[in-house]
């Protein structure tokens, strides 16, 4: 009886990453978008076979995977990748914006000039996707502004912390309702305030700016339920 076909591509001998690290994204890419659906089992040969390296680096990245909560090891079953509900995506939706709160305190008090200087040519492109509404070079943008910030903390362990949770991001961004053009102007605005937070080197308010960015962004996209009106 022939294996069923895994539904991953062979990794490409050019990229530099470890094997491990490679794999871990691939899978991990995998899960997100949903080719390796919720319930489906991962065996490490087969695997292994489908991306064309041997089972050790697959080992590693599916150890990765089960700390990050995105597959369970089940009795009998094996390795499955793991049920995301949408109760847990609003929990580490939560945790995020703390911690994204929390490299911003600290890239207040020790981001480097060159550093700020490239977040204010970030936010100048920001401006000018926004008028564009090109939501591509935003979602880059984005994505450039937080690594920098966050690589500014000089905390490996944080830095760490939040790459582990941007692939719980990227699914609820999947599975959301989506942002409209009229919430990048908010985006860019809240860019703006972070910045400017930054530069005045007041970590209590780069958090505070931070923190509201991030839960704004997760209730726009449906991860978080909006707020009650009047409470």
């Amino acid at each position: 009886m022939s294996a069923r076909a895994i539904p991953v591509e062979p990794l490409a001998e050019e990229e530099t990453l470890s094997l491990g690290e490679r794999a871990y994204r691939r899978l991990r890419d995998g899960i997100v978008q949903g080719t390796l659906r919720p319930g489906s089992r991962i065996s490490e040969r087969s695997m292994a076979n489908a991306l064309g390296i041997s089972a050790q680096p697959v080992r590693e990245a599916l150890r990765r995977l089960e700390q990050d909560g995105m597959v369970v090891t089940l009795p009998r079953r094996g390795t499955v990748v793991a049920e995301i509900g949408p109760e847990r995506l609003a929990e580490l939706g939560r945790i995020r914006a703390a911690l994204e709160g929390v490299a911003a305190a600290l890239a207040a008090e020790r981001m480097a000039g060159e550093d700020l200087a490239e977040l204010a040519r970030i936010v100048r492109g920001m401006r000018t996707a926004t008028a564009a509404a090109d939501t591509e070079a935003l979602a880059e943008l984005n994505e450039r502004f937080h690594a920098i910030l966050q690589g500014a903390t000089g905390n490996l362990f944080l830095v760490k912390s939040l790459e582990a949770l941007r692939a719980y991001d990227d699914l609820g961004r999947l599975r959301a309702l989506g942002s409209t053009p009229k919430d990048m102007p908010k985006a860019l605005r809240e860019h703006v305030s972070i910045l400017a937070a930054l530069k005045a080197r007041d970590p209590a308010l780069a958090e505070a700016r931070m923190r509201h960015h991030v839960l704004r962004s997760l209730t726009t996209n449906g991860v978080l339920a909006a707020p009650r009106q009047g409470r």
